[in-house]
């Protein structure tokens, strides 16, 4: 009898299981499906965008008016729309107010604006944002219960970051990993898995290319290299908690010295071709994409990372849409590049860590950074990349780029953390 009711649970445990992969694996498609469709159409938008900008130089001075322009339209009808990333984040964990579909056309078109007259932001946060409505809006049509609505969202950026970026391993990892600092829900780990792969495969198949780099050729294991990037790691770590403190002050300067949205974009461009004019080039408005291919074939610039960095923070600070990410990579990447010379190492080998270093600084999330290096440069420098980001995760300290991330873990034994304390709370209380 005994033997019956032990066949009785396997069964049973396994007809569950059955039930929560046939259920997600059509919940995560359709959403991969509405994500790597949305990815598309932005990221094809976005380079003409962008081919217009360099082409039409003049474009730079509307800035200061496109970016008044997109303000005022989340002034008057974006509502919940404008805290970005942070307000899915939010739902994740509270499940109280609703993400609207409004979401979507509105980060579409402000990032475009913002890279069309020249200003210096990444993308995504456009696709996450994009993910995270399109998942709410079919969560809606079918009725999902308000637990599988936090997996559903998780699968949204899942699939916004996978299919942007062309990496679905890190796509999924990053949809578990950033909604809590040193927590992760395996539960939605199947779903965010399928999630980002549709996402990546629909992506491709509406003709979208990623990018490809090379980091060149790998250093052997040895002590002295190892020593080496973990000193580099410390730097890219500092920088990347540079990076999100900036941000997040010069969003709290902007605001407290022009509370109207309107003039605060207004003034954030003028600010921005001023910075143009200060450096001599116009390297570090957009993507940076130039500038991230140059760091893995030749020396750039050694400050190059910084004027990226206060372009950046400028740019989002004065209240422009856009993500974080890519400028992060460019950012990670000349920075590596710099520190070259100075550690004796290749140049593309140290740009490579830090662009998957740097970024996992400002979002704490070093196992999605890790897997993003192994679909970008394959896997022949893993322990070298792992070792960037723990490091840098580490040395970041309890920062980041969404002020709504949770820090469910303490990254030192001599802080504590209470329940729920997320990076915006931490930052009010220091």
């Amino acid at each position: 009898m005994e033997h019956w009711t032990k066949l009785a649970a396997s069964g049973q445990l396994h007809y569950g299981i059955i039930r929560y992969l046939l259920k997600w694996l059509i919940i995560g498609s359709v959403v991969g499906g509405l994500g790597g469709s949305a990815s598309a159409f932005f990221l094809l938008t976005l380079n003409e965008a962008t081919q217009a900008r360099m082409a039409v130089p003049w474009l730079l001075y509307l800035l200061p008016i496109g970016g008044a322009l997109v303000s005022w339209i989340y002034w008057k009808y974006g509502k919940s729309s404008s805290k970005g990333n942070n307000l899915i984040l939010e739902q994740i964990h509270a499940g109280n107010e609703t993400i609207p579909l409004r979401m979507a056309p509105l980060v579409l078109g402000g990032t475009i604006i913002t890279h069309l007259f020249g200003g210096s932001a990444g993308r995504e946060g456009t696709a996450v944002q994009m993910g995270g409505s399109l998942a709410e809006m079919f969560g809606k049509w079918i009725r999902i219960s308000p637990s599988d609505r936090k997996i559903l969202l998780m699968c949204g950026i899942s699939a916004g970051f996978g299919s942007v970026f062309g990496t679905p391993l890190a796509g999924a990892i990053f949809g578990l990993e950033v909604i809590a600092v040193g927590m992760i829900s395996y539960e939605a780990l199947l779903p965010c898995f399928v999630a980002s792969f549709v996402g990546h495969t629909v992506t491709t198949a509406w003709g979208v290319h990623h990018a490809h780099y090379a980091m060149g050729q790998v250093p052997p294991v040895a002590a002295v290299i190892l020593l080496k990037v973990f000193a580099a790691s410390i730097v890219f770590g500092l920088v990347s908690l540079l990076f999100s403190e900036m941000t997040h002050k010069l969003k709290q300067w902007f605001t407290r010295l022009l509370p109207n949205p309107v003039l605060k974009s207004f003034v954030g461009g003028l600010l921005v071709i001023a910075l143009v004019y200060i450096v001599g080039t116009r390297d570090y408005l957009g993507l940076g994409l130039p500038l991230l291919t140059d760091s893995f074939h030749e020396s750039v610039a050694p400050l190059a990372f910084l004027w990226k960095l206060i372009f950046t923070s400028v740019t989002l600070g004065a209240g422009f849409q856009g993500g974080e990410v890519t400028p992060l990579f460019v950012i990670g990447a000349t920075l590596g590049n710099a520190l070259a010379g100075l550690l004796q190492l290749q140049g593309p080998f140290l740009a490579g860590l830090g662009l998957i270093a740097v970024f996992c600084g400002a979002t704490n999330t070093p196992i999605a950074c890790f897997m993003l290096g192994i679909e970008l440069f394959g896997s022949e420098a893993a322990i070298y990349m792992f070792l960037a980001c723990v490091i840098s995760y580490l040395f970041s300290g309890h920062t980041g780029i969404y002020t709504s991330q949770r820090l469910g873990v303490s990254k030192s034994p001599d802080v504590s953390l209470t329940e729920d304390t997320t990076i915006g709370t931490w930052k009010l209380k220091r």
